[in-house]
Protein backbone atom coordinates (compact mmCIF):
# COMPACT_ATOMS: atom_id res chain seq x y z
CA UNK A 1 0.00 0.00 0.00
CA UNK A 2 0.99 3.50 -0.53
CA UNK A 3 1.08 5.93 2.05
CA UNK A 4 -0.64 9.54 2.02
CA UNK A 5 1.72 12.49 1.39
CA UNK A 6 1.88 15.44 3.34
CA UNK A 7 3.74 18.50 2.55
CA UNK A 8 4.01 21.98 4.53
CA UNK A 9 6.00 24.16 6.16
CA UNK A 10 7.13 24.99 9.93
CA UNK A 11 4.01 27.78 11.69
CA UNK A 12 1.75 29.99 9.31
CA UNK A 13 2.55 33.62 10.84
CA UNK A 14 5.60 35.38 9.27
CA UNK A 15 5.62 38.72 7.75
CA UNK A 16 7.74 38.26 5.41
CA UNK A 17 5.55 35.81 3.68
CA UNK A 18 2.96 38.69 3.11
CA UNK A 19 2.70 39.79 -0.49
CA UNK A 20 4.68 36.60 -1.25
CA UNK A 21 2.71 33.81 0.31
CA UNK A 22 -0.33 35.89 1.58
CA UNK A 23 -2.36 38.35 -0.49
CA UNK A 24 -1.53 40.92 0.72
CA UNK A 25 -5.28 42.26 2.14
CA UNK A 26 -5.83 38.97 3.78
CA UNK A 27 -5.97 39.81 7.45
CA UNK A 28 -3.79 37.78 9.75
CA UNK A 29 -6.66 35.89 11.69
CA UNK A 30 -7.07 34.38 8.09
CA UNK A 31 -3.62 33.45 7.40
CA UNK A 32 -4.43 29.83 8.72
CA UNK A 33 -7.26 29.61 7.11
CA UNK A 34 -5.11 30.24 3.40
CA UNK A 35 -1.86 28.42 4.33
CA UNK A 36 -4.06 25.13 5.00
CA UNK A 37 -5.73 25.09 1.98
CA UNK A 38 -2.46 26.00 -0.28
CA UNK A 39 -0.55 23.34 1.55
CA UNK A 40 -1.60 20.19 3.01
CA UNK A 41 0.32 20.01 6.18
CA UNK A 42 1.97 22.38 8.84
CA UNK A 43 4.26 21.47 12.09
CA UNK A 44 3.08 23.93 14.83
CA UNK A 45 6.65 24.99 16.07
CA UNK A 46 5.33 27.53 19.34
CA UNK A 47 4.49 24.38 21.13
CA UNK A 48 8.18 23.67 21.68
CA UNK A 49 8.01 27.06 23.51
CA UNK A 50 4.92 27.15 25.57
CA UNK A 51 1.29 25.67 26.01
CA UNK A 52 -2.03 25.97 24.37
CA UNK A 53 -5.50 26.11 25.69
CA UNK A 54 -7.86 23.85 24.41
CA UNK A 55 -9.99 26.19 22.60
CA UNK A 56 -6.80 27.36 20.31
CA UNK A 57 -6.71 23.27 19.66
CA UNK A 58 -10.39 23.73 18.61
CA UNK A 59 -9.58 26.72 16.87
CA UNK A 60 -6.97 25.07 14.30
CA UNK A 61 -8.68 22.16 13.71
CA UNK A 62 -12.03 23.81 13.02
CA UNK A 63 -9.97 26.67 10.43
CA UNK A 64 -8.51 23.95 8.33
CA UNK A 65 -10.34 21.41 5.83
CA UNK A 66 -10.97 17.68 5.94
CA UNK A 67 -7.29 15.77 5.02
CA UNK A 68 -5.34 18.51 6.28
CA UNK A 69 -2.80 17.29 9.06
CA UNK A 70 -0.78 19.23 11.76
CA UNK A 71 2.24 17.83 13.21
CA UNK A 72 3.39 19.19 16.50
CA UNK A 73 6.82 20.18 17.78
CA UNK A 74 7.39 18.37 21.38
CA UNK A 75 8.28 21.00 24.50
CA UNK A 76 11.93 21.64 24.82
CA UNK A 77 11.29 20.91 29.01
CA UNK A 78 10.89 17.37 27.77
CA UNK A 79 13.88 16.97 25.55
CA UNK A 80 16.09 19.59 26.74
CA UNK A 81 16.95 18.01 29.95
CA UNK A 82 20.30 15.91 31.28
CA UNK A 83 18.34 13.11 31.75
CA UNK A 84 15.83 12.36 29.58
CA UNK A 85 14.12 9.85 31.37
CA UNK A 86 13.37 11.98 33.95
CA UNK A 87 11.04 14.04 32.30
CA UNK A 88 7.54 12.33 33.16
CA UNK A 89 6.14 15.50 34.72
CA UNK A 90 6.84 17.54 31.69
CA UNK A 91 5.15 14.88 28.87
CA UNK A 92 2.48 14.97 31.51
CA UNK A 93 2.38 19.05 30.64
CA UNK A 94 2.98 18.85 27.25
CA UNK A 95 0.36 15.99 26.71
CA UNK A 96 -2.40 17.23 28.49
CA UNK A 97 -2.60 20.72 26.99
CA UNK A 98 -5.22 19.49 24.51
CA UNK A 99 -3.83 18.77 21.36
CA UNK A 100 -6.19 15.39 21.03
CA UNK A 101 -8.74 18.12 20.15
CA UNK A 102 -7.38 17.93 16.69
CA UNK A 103 -8.58 14.56 16.10
CA UNK A 104 -7.56 12.46 12.68
CA UNK A 105 -6.19 16.03 11.92
CA UNK A 106 -3.24 15.32 14.64
CA UNK A 107 -0.20 14.18 12.97
CA UNK A 108 3.12 13.00 14.07
CA UNK A 109 5.11 14.53 17.72
CA UNK A 110 8.43 15.59 16.29
CA UNK A 111 10.78 15.45 19.41
CA UNK A 112 13.96 17.68 18.56
CA UNK A 113 16.90 17.41 20.68
CA UNK A 114 19.90 19.78 20.98
CA UNK A 115 23.15 19.26 18.98
CA UNK A 116 25.02 19.14 21.87
CA UNK A 117 22.68 15.71 23.23
CA UNK A 118 24.48 12.67 22.80
CA UNK A 119 23.14 9.27 22.13
CA UNK A 120 22.56 7.30 25.47
CA UNK A 121 21.51 3.73 24.95
CA UNK A 122 20.29 3.01 28.54
CA UNK A 123 18.91 6.94 29.07
CA UNK A 124 17.61 6.88 25.86
CA UNK A 125 15.81 3.91 26.26
CA UNK A 126 13.88 5.27 29.26
CA UNK A 127 12.56 8.44 26.93
CA UNK A 128 11.32 6.28 24.51
CA UNK A 129 9.41 4.37 27.11
CA UNK A 130 7.65 7.47 28.02
CA UNK A 131 6.24 7.80 24.87
CA UNK A 132 2.40 6.53 24.95
CA UNK A 133 1.10 5.34 21.94
CA UNK A 134 -2.53 6.68 21.83
CA UNK A 135 -4.22 9.59 24.06
CA UNK A 136 -7.78 9.86 24.87
CA UNK A 137 -8.52 6.66 22.16
CA UNK A 138 -6.25 8.75 19.77
CA UNK A 139 -3.37 7.16 17.79
CA UNK A 140 -0.23 9.13 18.40
CA UNK A 141 2.84 8.88 16.00
CA UNK A 142 6.47 9.81 17.80
CA UNK A 143 9.58 11.11 15.22
CA UNK A 144 12.89 11.80 16.96
CA UNK A 145 15.13 14.89 15.65
CA UNK A 146 18.45 14.40 16.76
CA UNK A 147 21.81 16.54 15.79
CA UNK A 148 24.43 14.87 17.60
CA UNK A 149 26.79 12.29 15.03
CA UNK A 150 26.90 9.80 17.83
CA UNK A 151 22.90 8.55 16.80
CA UNK A 152 24.21 7.83 13.28
CA UNK A 153 24.53 3.97 14.87
CA UNK A 154 22.55 0.78 14.23
CA UNK A 155 21.95 1.02 18.19
CA UNK A 156 20.13 3.60 17.81
CA UNK A 157 17.93 2.79 14.56
CA UNK A 158 17.58 -0.52 16.28
CA UNK A 159 15.65 1.04 19.56
CA UNK A 160 13.82 3.54 17.52
CA UNK A 161 12.53 0.61 15.56
CA UNK A 162 11.97 -1.50 18.88
CA UNK A 163 9.02 1.28 20.07
CA UNK A 164 7.92 2.28 16.17
CA UNK A 165 9.51 5.87 16.62
CA UNK A 166 10.21 7.51 13.30
CA UNK A 167 13.98 9.04 12.54
CA UNK A 168 13.36 12.13 11.60
CA UNK A 169 15.39 12.68 7.68
CA UNK A 170 16.85 16.44 8.92
CA UNK A 171 19.13 18.38 5.81
CA UNK A 172 20.41 21.37 6.61
CA UNK A 173 23.34 22.42 4.16
CA UNK A 174 24.51 24.76 7.13
CA UNK A 175 24.81 22.13 9.59
CA UNK A 176 26.59 19.66 7.56
CA UNK A 177 27.77 17.79 10.67
CA UNK A 178 23.97 16.97 11.92
CA UNK A 179 23.55 12.63 11.03
CA UNK A 180 20.89 12.75 7.64
CA UNK A 181 19.00 9.15 8.94
CA UNK A 182 17.08 7.94 6.55
CA UNK A 183 15.94 4.59 8.47
CA UNK A 184 12.65 2.74 7.89
CA UNK A 185 12.19 2.12 11.54
CA UNK A 186 8.47 3.48 12.20
CA UNK A 187 5.65 3.16 9.52
CA UNK A 188 5.50 6.77 8.40
CA UNK A 189 8.32 8.63 7.52
CA UNK A 190 9.05 12.36 8.73
CA UNK A 191 11.53 14.74 6.63
CA UNK A 192 12.75 18.24 7.85
CA UNK A 193 14.54 20.45 4.80
CA UNK A 194 16.31 23.01 5.73
CA UNK A 195 18.28 23.59 2.21
CA UNK A 196 15.73 26.29 0.40
CA UNK A 197 17.73 29.65 -1.34
CA UNK A 198 16.44 33.01 -1.86
CA UNK A 199 17.83 33.39 -5.15
CA UNK A 200 15.31 30.57 -6.12
CA UNK A 201 12.05 31.65 -6.55
CA UNK A 202 10.44 28.15 -5.40
CA UNK A 203 13.15 27.63 -2.82
CA UNK A 204 14.80 24.78 -5.12
CA UNK A 205 15.70 24.77 -8.61
CA UNK A 206 13.71 22.31 -10.49
CA UNK A 207 15.79 19.31 -11.37
CA UNK A 208 16.38 19.56 -7.19
CA UNK A 209 12.92 19.57 -6.59
CA UNK A 210 12.12 16.67 -9.11
CA UNK A 211 15.00 14.47 -6.73
CA UNK A 212 12.65 15.42 -3.70
CA UNK A 213 9.58 14.32 -5.20
CA UNK A 214 11.38 11.22 -6.09
CA UNK A 215 12.64 10.39 -2.87
CA UNK A 216 9.28 11.40 -1.06
CA UNK A 217 7.26 8.58 -3.38
CA UNK A 218 10.41 6.48 -2.23
CA UNK A 219 9.40 6.64 1.40
CA UNK A 220 4.84 6.79 0.65
CA UNK A 221 5.77 3.00 -0.47
CA UNK A 222 6.56 2.12 3.44
CA UNK A 223 3.93 4.50 4.63
CA UNK A 224 2.43 7.82 5.17
CA UNK A 225 4.71 11.02 4.96
CA UNK A 226 5.21 14.08 6.94
CA UNK A 227 7.62 16.29 5.06
CA UNK A 228 8.34 20.30 5.81
CA UNK A 229 10.39 22.94 4.20
CA UNK A 230 11.87 24.47 7.39
CA UNK A 231 14.78 26.89 7.77
CA UNK A 232 16.99 27.89 4.86
CA UNK A 233 15.12 30.77 2.99
CA UNK A 234 12.45 31.16 5.06
CA UNK A 235 10.63 33.65 2.34
CA UNK A 236 10.85 30.65 0.09
CA UNK A 237 9.63 27.75 2.41
CA UNK A 238 5.94 28.09 1.03
CA UNK A 239 6.66 28.85 -2.23
CA UNK A 240 8.99 25.59 -2.08
CA UNK A 241 6.19 23.43 -0.80
CA UNK A 242 3.60 24.33 -3.34
CA UNK A 243 6.15 23.86 -6.10
CA UNK A 244 6.56 20.15 -4.52
CA UNK A 245 3.12 19.66 -4.05
CA UNK A 246 2.35 20.70 -7.59
CA UNK A 247 4.75 18.16 -8.38
CA UNK A 248 3.90 15.07 -6.77
CA UNK A 249 0.24 15.57 -8.69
Amino acid sequence: MTGKIHIGIGGWTYEPWRGVFYPDDLTQKRELEFASRALTSIEINGTYYSTFKPDSWAKWRDETPDGFVFSVKASRYCTNRKVLSEGAESFERFLDQGLTVLGPKLGPINWQFMATKKFDPVDFEGFLKLLPREKDGLRLRHALEVRHPSFDTAEFYDLAAKYGAAIVYAVDDEAPEWPCIDQPTADFTYARLMSSREDEPTGMTGPELDAIAAQTTGWSKRGDVFAYFIAGAKVRNPAAAKALIAKLG
